[in-house]
């Protein structure tokens, strides 16, 4: 996805890099030309439009007209607003205070919760953790087993009871976690639409049970824009903290860019 993006804008940036002088209707060109990179790659009009003009506020500044090497300019610019709109500030999970700390995974079905919640239990034990896992899906079949054979490939323990109530899996992992002192617990909810209000009112009563550190949307990358959308509306009701996009290897479009006009935070 990143590197289809990253080819356009070099293509069009090392077209001027060899002249000594750039007149302003060439920079509209080069200009036009990355805007169109981005939209192609359905990063949202927005944020491109954000993008394009603080370029050109940037290189207006540098007075690129009389630089020797307007193509470097440009490329330095570039790259610092890319940097900017990603994020310049790596923030780490908030892991802080008395343990056990709990972590929830919410999301559309299919986005990959599950695969992400056995992923993310294994970078914290790698990291001196002692993380376990939960499934709160007891309407997918199958999705308690799935999450206990990734999560014990990925050597990480994973919290198994047979209750229909996602509520009280919650309730019964907080405690036994709090027993066995595992210091994270992950849990793995059920996919849903933010319109499926008994749902969202599952994700709210979760959340009031275990007060969790952090909650992490989880979402396909090849979504599109409608992930704004999405991740506003369970915002709304979840206070999110953080997203994880999935599947970033599957599309050769940027669709994931979306989803900053929204979130303070990307993760992690």
């Amino acid at each position: 996805m990143f590197s289809s993006l990253s080819d356009k804008i070099n293509s069009t940036i090392r077209k001027v890099k060899g002249r000594g002088r750039l007149t302003a209707q060439e920079l509209d060109e080069v200009l036009r030309e990355i805007k169109l990179s981005l939209l192609e790659a359905d990063v949202h009009y927005k944020v491109t439009k954000s993008f394009i003009n603080k370029i050109r506020e940037k290189t207006i500044g540098k007075e690129i007209e009389k630089s020797l090497s307007p193509g470097e300019v440009i490329s330095s610019i570039v790259y610092e607003e890319m940097v900017h709109i990603l994020g310049e500030k790596n923030e780490a999970l908030n892991l802080s205070g008395n343990p056990p700390f709990t972590i929830m995974m919410v999301g559309l079905q299919g986005s990959g919760k599950t695969t992400t919640t056995a992923k993310l239990a294994h970078l914290l034990r790698t990291k001196g953790r002692n993380p376990i896992v939960a499934s709160c899906d007891p309407y997918r079949p199958a999705a308690k087993e799935q999450l206990s054979i990734i999560a014990k490939k990925a050597n990480v323990a994973v919290f198994e009871d047979d209750s229909s109530s996602a509520v009280d899996t919650a309730k019964a992992c907080l405690k036994f976690a709090k027993q066995e002192g595992k210091d994270v617990i992950i849990l793995d909810t059920a996919g849903r639409l933010h319109i499926e209000e008994d749902l969202m009112q599952e994700l709210e009563e979760i959340k009031k049970i275990t007060s969790p550190k952090e909650i992490l949307f989880v979402a396909d990358a090849m979504m599109g824009q409608e992930a704004v959308n999405i991740a506003s509306e369970f915002n709304s009701r979840l206070n999110l903290s953080g997203a994880i996009f999935t599947k970033i290897d599957g599309d050769a479009r940027g669709r994931s860019g979306a989803l900053h006009q929204k979130c303070d935070r990307t993760s992690h």
